[in-house]
C-alpha cells in the first residue's frame, strides 16, 4: 500500500503516461456518457410510446362511443357515459368546451386521490403530444386533442395516464446505468493506467539505461532490450549508433590532447630550462631583458603545468592515469603542503586537527599535489591579509580534511559546475591569475581515484571551504 501510494505521490503530471490515460479515459468517458444519455432518451421515448398509442386510441373511441349512443350532438350525460367507459384504473379524462368549462370528467373506476385529479385538471397548459410531468411525487403521460362529433367540435379532450410505476422503474434503471457507465470508466483508466505503464517500461528501462552511461562506459555501452516493440527496439538501436559515434569522437580527442599534450611538454621543458640558465647568469642582462625573460620563463612554467593537467586527464580517460596505493600519515602530509606553500606564498596558514594522527590509504604525491591546487587556489583568491585554515578529523571510517578561506567566495550558481575542465566563475579575474579551469577537475579526477571525494560550500565575501573524504586506514596515538 505505501509502495503504491508513494508511485502516485511521485506521478508526473506531464509524463506521457499521465497524458494517454487521461486521454484515453477523457475519450472513454465521453463516449460511454453519451452511451448512457442515448439510450436513456431511447428508454424514455420507448416508455412514452408504449402509452401513447393506448391514449390515441381513447381520443379516436370516445368520439365513436358518443355517436353510437346518439346521432344528434350528445349531452353531459352522455359524454360522462362514454367517457365512464374508457376509464381506466390509470387514467383520467376530461371534456372542456371551447369556454373553458368542463363537460364530462372521470368518475368511477380510478385510483387517483381528488387533490391530484384537481391539479392535472387544473393544468392550464396541456402538450398537443403525448408529455410527461411529474405532479404530487406522481409521474403522468398527458394528451391533449380536440374532440369532434358529428363533424363539429365539441371541446378538447384530455387524457392523463398514471406512469409512475414505469417512471421509477425507468429512473432506477437510469441510476443504475450510470453507476455501472462511472465504475466502468474508473475501471477502464485503471487498467488502461496499468497497460500504459507496462507498454512504456521498456522506454523508461532505456533511460534508466542512459542515464548510467560515463564517457568512460562508452566503447563498451550498448543497449539491447528484450520483449519490446519494434519502435522501441529501433530507438535502442539508434542510440547505439550514437554511442558508438560518441566514443569514437571521445577516443579521437583524447588521443588528440594526449598527443599534442605530450609533444608540447618536452620542447617547452627544454625552453624553460634554457630562460632560467640564461636568468641565473643575468649579470649581463639589461632590467627590460631580465623582465622579458622573466615572463617567457613564467608563461612557459605555466603552460608546461597546464600540458601536464591536460596529459593526467587524458590519461585518467584512457584508464591509464596509474596510482600508488599505500599508507601515509595526513597530518605529516598536510605539514609539509603547508611549508611548502608558505614558502612561495608568505601567507599565514593554520592547521587544525581534532584527533591525533590520521592514516590512510593515498598515494602520497597524487594527495600532496590536490591540497597544494587547493591551497594554491585559497591563496589566490582571498585578500593577503586573511588567513587559510586545513582542518583534519576523522568522522567514523572516513578522514576529512577541509581547506578553509575567508575570500571571495563562489556564487552559488556556480558552485556544482566548478569541478568541470576549462570552468571558470569570473573569466577576467580567473585569467589575471593565471587559472585556465583545469586545477579542481584534476583535484576531482585525484581525489576520486583515491576512492574519496571533493566538494565544496561557499558564500559570497565569507569565503569557500573546500572538503575532501577519504577512507580512513587508521587512527595513530
Amino acid at each position: 500500500m505505501n509502495q503504491i501510494k508513494k508511485s502516485w505521490l511521485n506521478l508526473d503530471p506531464f509524463s506521457l503516461r499521465v497524458r494517454l490515460t487521461i486521454g484515453i479515459a477523457a475519450v472513454s468517458a465521453l463516449g460511454l456518457g453519451s452511451l448512457a444519455i442515448w439510450t436513456s432518451w431511447k428508454m424514455q421515448q420507448i416508455l412514452i410510446e408504449s402509452h401513447k398509442q393506448n391514449i390515441e386510441q381513447i381520443a379516436i373511441r370516445l368520439p365513436l362511443y358518443v355517436q353510437l349512443d346518439r346521432e344528434m350532438m350528445p349531452s353531459e350525460t352522455e359524454l360522462q357515459k362514454a367517457i365512464n367507459k374508457l376509464t381506466s384504473t390509470n387514467t383520467l379524462l376530461w371534456i372542456k368546451n371551447p369556454e373553458n368549462k368542463i363537460l364530462a370528467k372521470s368518475t368511477i373506476g380510478n385510483l387517483l386521490s381528488d387533490s391530484t385529479a384537481t391539479k392535472l385538471i387544473s393544468l392550464a397548459d396541456m402538450p398537443t403530444k403525448p408529455h410527461v410531468y411529474k405532479i404530487s411525487q406522481r409521474y403522468f403521460l398527458l394528451y391533449c386533442n380536440t374532440l369532434h362529433v358529428q363533424g363539429k367540435v365539441l371541446g378538447n379532450l384530455f387524457v392523463a395516464e398514471d406512469i409512475t410505476y414505469e417512471q421509477r422503474l425507468f429512473q432506477t434503471m437510469l441510476k443504475s446505468l450510470s453507476i455501472a457507465s462511472i465504475l466502468t470508466i474508473i475501471i477502464i483508466s485503471v487498467a488502461i493506467a496499468f497497460y500504459i505503464k507496462h507498454s512504456l517500461q521498456p522506454l523508461r528501462q532505456l533511460s534508466q539505461m542512459t542515464e548510467v552511461i560515463s564517457a568512460q562506459d562508452l566503447p563498451e555501452a550498448h543497449l539491447y532490450i528484450d520483449n519490446a516493440p519494434s519502435e522501441v527496439k529501433e530507438l535502442a538501436q539508434t542510440f547505439n549508433m550514437m554511442l558508438s559515434r560518441l566514443s569514437q569522437s571521445w577516443e579521437q580527442e583524447r588521443q588528440f590532447v594526449s598527443n599534442v599534450s605530450h609533444e608540447l611538454r618536452t620542447p617547452l621543458t627544454i625552453v624553460h630550462g634554457y630562460l632560467q640558465s640564461v636568468l641565473r647568469r643575468q649579470n649581463n642582462l639589461t632590467e627590460i631583458q631580465r623582465e622579458a625573460l622573466e615572463t617567457a620563463a613564467s608563461e612557459a612554467e605555466r603552460t608546461i603545468r597546464l600540458l601536464q593537467d591536460l596529459l593526467d586527464l587524458a590519461r585518467a580517460d584512457s584508464g591509464y592515469l596509474h596510482f600508488r596505493i599505500q599508507p601515509c600519515v595526513v597530518n605529516d602530509l598536510v605539514a609539509e603542503v603547508v611549508t611548502m606553500a608558505e614558502k612561495y606564498t608568505q601567507r599565514r596558514i593554520i592547521i587544525e586537527s581534532e584527533n591525533g594522527s590520521i592514516e590512510v590509504k593515498a598515494d602520497y604525491n597524487r594527495l600532496k599535489q590536490v591540497l597544494l591546487n587547493l591551497v594554491d587556489n585559497a591563496v589566490k583568491y582571498s585578500e593577503p591579509d586573511t588567513t587559510v585554515i586545513l582542518k583534519l578529523y576523522q568522522q567514523e571510517e572516513s578522514a576529512i580534511i577541509q581547506i578553509r578561506d575567508k575570500g571571495y567566495g563562489i556564487p552559488l550558481q556556480h558552485q556544482s559546475r566548478i569541478f568541470e575542465r576549462f570552468y571558470r566563475v569570473d573569466e577576467a579575474r580567473t585569467s589575471s591569475t593565471g587559472g585556465c579551469g583545469l586545477g579542481l577537475s584534476i583535484v576531482k579526477t585525484l581525489v576520486e581515484g583515491m576512492d574519496g571525494s571533493v566538494t565544496v560550500r561557499s558564500r559570497l565575501s565569507e569565503g569557500s571551504v573546500f572538503t575532501i573524504t577519504l577512507p580512513a586506514y587508521r587512527l595513530l596515538d
